[in-house]
């Protein structure tokens, strides 16, 4: 088997991808991964080794991932707008072989110090001035090579992840655990050639990248890539391109809640609207029905579970309009409990902790087996975070995290990680980070600090020193300076006092 596959089968002349007015048919997006599969076999690149996208919703992306899953390749896609010290960090976790950079990620990898990436040897960029880089459109001229077998268990991507638990790390999954995520999708929901799905999810993200681009391509549709969101060109695209399919964050569907003055037809040609990443206001599923008679269902699901868990994509309009709030029902193949604090099944009706088993549940955490081990039991349940309760027709309903995980428009942040950088500050001698509602990502990271002795900051100051360091996403929207931090009796932090 190979996940790579799953482009064929398709008619050469079908439109594939639509990005930036261009079209990519089937049998074009073939012959250009064909290719670049051939420059990878010619740079030495095979089986087993990574390599690394800082690429945003492009062609170039989905050629390149391709490629490396039809040779055996690890694919690593990372943020492209990620600073440079994150990068860097990650592409050393990873031991990249090779890079393809794009435009929107010149800026970070300007500021990586290749010295210290000893593993790297190949640097492609798509465009744009990178020094050393080869041009990724000469590669594509290279003679084809083969599409290689691999095995169920054989990695496929390493995405990283704040996980069930901890600072962010590299999630193993194999071309078995996201092609079982694709079957057991393809039993709910129904996409074929005449498919026009909108795709605005980051690419570098599981949900963009399994739920969106994989499925869409297995089932034949045509993806309209799309780099930024902009709600008034995203309705254009919608309207012009007769789209049939959106897969969004709830941020995109609560901007177009926003919007005043949209006819009633708006999404006239929308057959499915769905959502996850995070909990999806109520009362924005509830307007949008009002104003246009569009029904935003949701679902639930990790990166390590490939990602889907639980939708309500399946679910007739009448059902899901009583059930709105709900996650979703457990999909086919794929098995869940709710345990209480020691482990054992709650009742009906009782919240507690969802645990996951399946085929689509990751190998693992790179390099990292006390993680693995704390998130997944010997007996093969991930242990979520996630805390549900579930009702008499098997839908679940999202209760709160066991984790202090923030999400911000559908992105993981990990207290932790956000912490370390504003220790890193000079006149930061405490610091601890919560997630906070926000009308627009769902949830914002705020810090509150406390300064070393005679030291003076302003909020905004610190907020750039984040911004140095982390991802915007990641960094605070607002910073509290108090004289202490609550802690308990073993002086670890209350952010529950915190939040």
């Amino acid at each position: 088997m190979n996940l790579a596959t799953l482009l064929e089968g398709h008619p050469a002349t079908a439109p594939a991808l639509i990005s930036r007015g261009n079209t990519t048919t089937y049998g074009e997006l073939r012959e250009h991964v064909a290719g670049m599969r051939g420059a990878l076999a010619a740079m030495g690149v095979g089986r087993g080794d990574r390599v690394a996208l800082l690429c945003g919703n492009t062609v170039e992306f989905v050629v390149a991932y391709f490629a490396c899953l039809g040779r055996g390749i690890v694919c690593v896609p990372l943020n492209p707008t990620a600073p440079a010290p994150e990068l860097q960090r990650e592409l050393g976790v990873v031991g990249a072989r090779a890079v393809v950079i794009a435009p929107s990620a010149v800026a970070g990898w300007s500021q990586v110090d290749r010295d210290s990436l000893p593993h790297l040897a190949h640097v492609i960029t798509t465009s744009g001035d990178v020094p050393g880089a080869v041009h990724f459109a000469d590669l594509l001229t290279k003679p084809a090579a083969p599409v290689v077998d691999v095995q169920a268990d054989d990695l496929a991507i390493m995405l990283f992840t704040s996980g069930t638990a901890g600072s962010p790390k590299a999630a193993m999954l194999s071309h078995g655990n996201l092609h079982s995520n694709l079957e057991q999708l393809a039993q709910v929901r129904k996409l074929d050639g005449t498919d026009v799905v909108y795709g605005v999810l980051p690419l570098f993200h599981i949900f963009g990248l399994n739920v969106v681009l994989a499925y869409s391509l297995l089932r034949g549709s045509a993806i309209v890539l799309v780099e930024r969101f902009d709600p008034m060109t995203a309705i254009e695209t919608i309207r012009d391109r007769k789209v049939t399919l959106i897969p969004g964050a709830p941020p995109l569907w609560m901007a177009f809640e926003q919007m005043p003055n949209l006819p009633k037809d708006t999404f006239a040609s929308v057959r499915t609207a769905l959502t996850g990443a995070a909990k999806m206001p109520e009362h924005t599923t509830r307007a949008l029905y009002e104003r246009f008679g569009l029904l935003v269902t949701e679902g639930y699901g990790l990166t390590e579970c490939s990602p889907v868990v639980t939708t309500t994509t399946d679910v007739d309009k009448a059902t899901a309009l009583t059930k709105i709030g709900s996650i979703g029902r457990v999909l086919p193949g794929v098995e869940v409990r709710l345990v209480d604090d020691n482990g054992d099944n709650t009742l009906r009706g009782d919240a507690g902790e969802i645990l996951v088993r399946g085929p689509n549940v990751f190998r693992g955490y790179f390099e990292d087996p006390q993680a693995t081990a704390r998130a997944v039991t010997p007996d093969g349940w991930l242990r979520t975070g996630d805390v549900a309760v579930i009702d008499d027709d098997g839908f679940l309903y999202l209760v709160d995290r066991a984790k202090d995980l923030i999400i911000v428009s559908g992105f993981n942040v990990f207290p932790a990680e956000v912490e370390e950088a504003l220790l890193e500050h000079a006149s930061v001698a405490q610091a601890a980070v919560v997630g906070v509602e926000h009308p627009h990502t769902g949830e914002s990271v705020r810090a509150y600090v406390v300064l070393r002795v005679g030291a003076q900051l302003d909020e905004d100051a610190l907020i750039d020193h984040c911004r140095a360091r982390l991802a915007r996403y990641k960094c605070p929207t607002k910073v509290l300076f108090v004289p202490q931090l609550p802690v308990g009796a073993t002086g670890k932090v209350l952010r529950r006092a915190l939040r």
